[in-house]
């Protein structure tokens, strides 16, 4: 980047306060940034949103599929397939972490690709550490500060970014030991890279919990902390000297040494240097899986290339496809147009369904599953199966004698489900005999006009786009619905529904009758 005009100078911290706002990348990247971050602490709600935001962006979705039937994560024989399962076995925390990584390592600028490389390899690596002191701390939501450790050296990412050469001439003045980084920084930029941080985060509406923590605390040794608030802002800061450890391209003399760490947070956070190690390995360890899920994106310079090596397993294959596909060239997404049907169901839909019938029923066998999880997984199983553009499973309110979506996903899923309700009218239309019969409906031309007369008119008004769908009754009783399963396209299904697709349709039904059954 020349940051001069002309004759004329222009401040570099003016310039980078601009590049923070307008330029068209790093807006982005804090739009998606806040979007993860700033999902509701209600489990349910965020299993939820955060199925759907990774599921709207099909390169996140197969990095997180890939690093979930890794070496280090997969615990089963069966291939994870799915995001809900995905967030089960990770944990939501972790795949918080791990999609908030992989967001800036596909999003942030790579003009000056080595110094990029470098500055979020030690991100990553300090997420990661601090993830792991987090799974010891009682302090609730601590894997909060995991997050914190991530965004800690986002100012120095975005000089990288943007003047590769203004960083290294920052970073030189500070690996000769006469200024601190904060003096570097603050005289080579006009402000500090701390400073740069904040302003960015902010910009970003990051919540303030985790902008405090990156605060440093005075003091060489630290003591015990006192509060939640202490503790964040030690493991932030630890982590991100400890991450320099890690990285095996890191410049020796800017490698904290462990006796130094040691002093400063060995008491306050209960570490030796048995324990240090163990934090640093471990680390390095678990970069390579993530790191090896997107390093493709970081391979416009041949140099990046040596970042890290990324292998192809026979998972891979279950989960690309109709939905799990790169953006890339016309040609690949030919591909992937030619792998479904014209109604967007994909060619291996029974193939599809067996995997969802038999991932469910494993997690049922287990007894370790919420409902809220159990109906998303469900609902994505049915969503990537069959090609539909928006499916939700509706349960009866006996307050108020009317069906509503619980669960919901697919394009404008949360304005659709919050209005996709209907009485209990007990009529002659569609939808109330399917229930009264606990008959189970695939219609692939909602455009014929028997089909389209026995349509309630809440659904003819609120959906009309609807050319084909599914319709499933959940009758936990005999003769008394508890809710349905439906499904819709936009596009007729010609195709239809084949004897054994439809046999596990409702042997996915039938799951979740007997996971509402488990929770009564």
């Amino acid at each position: 980047m020349n940051i001069s005009n002309g004759n004329e100078v222009i401040k570099i911290k003016d310039k980078l306060i601009d590049l923070i706002k307008n330029d068209p990348d790093l807006p982005t990247l804090g739009t998606s940034i806040s979007q993860v971050v700033q999902l509701t602490s209600s489990e349910g709600q965020s299993l939820e949103q955060l199925s759907n935001f990774i599921l709207s962006d099909p390169s996140l979705t197969l990095k997180i599929l890939r690093l979930s039937n890794s070496i280090t994560y997969r615990s089963t024989s069966m291939a994870v397939t799915s995001i809900t399962t995905a967030i089960q076995l990770l944990g939501l925390n972790t795949i918080k972490t791990c999609a908030l990584a992989m967001i800036m390592v596909d999003r942030m600028p790579r003009k000056h690709a080595r110094a990029v490389r470098k500055e979020l390899m030690l991100a990553l690596s300090a997420s990661l550490i601090g993830r792991n002191l987090a799974k010891r701390s009682a302090y609730p939501n601590a894997d909060e500060v995991a997050i914190a450790a991530l965004f800690k050296n986002i100012g120095r990412l975005i000089v990288a970014a943007y003047d590769d050469r203004l960083y290294d001439e920052t970073m030189l003045l500070a690996r000769e030991k006469v200024y601190s980084e904060s003096q570097a920084s603050l005289q080579k930029l006009g402000c500090t890279f701390h400073w740069l941080t904040e302003f960015a985060l902010r910009e970003w509406h990051i919540p303030d919990s985790i902008i405090q923590a990156m605060k440093l605390m005075p003091g060489k040794v630290l003591q015990k902390p006192k509060n939640r608030k202490e503790w964040m802002q030690q493991v932030t800061e630890f982590s991100d000297y400890a991450a320099q450890m890690a990285g095996s391209d890191n410049e020796p003399n800017m490698i904290p040494s462990t006796e130094d760490l040691l002093n400063r947070f060995g008491k306050a956070l209960q570490l030796d240097a048995s324990r240090l190690r163990v934090l640093v390995d471990e680390s390095a360890e678990q970069i390579q899986d993530i790191c090896s899920q997107i390093s493709s994106t970081l391979a416009d310079n041949p140099e990046t290339q040596t970042c890290c090596h990324e292998e192809r397993t026979e998972s891979d294959d279950e989960v690309t496809g109709c939905h799990f596909f790169e953006a890339g060239t016309d040609s690949q997404q030919q591909q992937q147009s030619d792998d479904c049907h014209r109604s967007g169901k994909p060619l291996n839909s029974e193939d599809r369904l067996l995997s969802g019938v038999l991932e469910v029923a494993e997690i049922l066998a287990s007894r370790r599953f919420n409902i809220d999880s159990l109906m998303m997984l469900v609902l994505e199983k049915y969503y990537h199966s069959l090609g539909f553009k928006f499916v939700t499973i509706c349960l009866k309110d006996c307050n108020t004698n009317s069906y509503r979506a619980r669960y919901s996903l697919g394009f404008n899923h949360e304005n659709i489900r919050d209005n996709f309700m209907f009485p209990d009218s007990k009529g002659g239309d569609l939808f109330s005999m399917a229930l009264k019969r606990n008959v189970d409906l695939s219609i692939t031309d909602a455009t014929e006009p028997k089909i389209r007369s026995a349509l309630p008119d809440w659904h003819t008004k609120f959906l009309p786009d609807t050319r084909s769908f599914i319709l499933l009754p959940l009758v936990v009783q005999q003769d008394k619905p508890a809710g349905l399963i439906y499904g819709d396209r936009s596009v007729i299904a010609h195709e239809g529904i084949t004897t054994n697709e439809m046999r596990l349709i409702k042997s996915l039904k039938a799951q979740v009758l007997v996971g509402l059954n488990d929770q009564q």
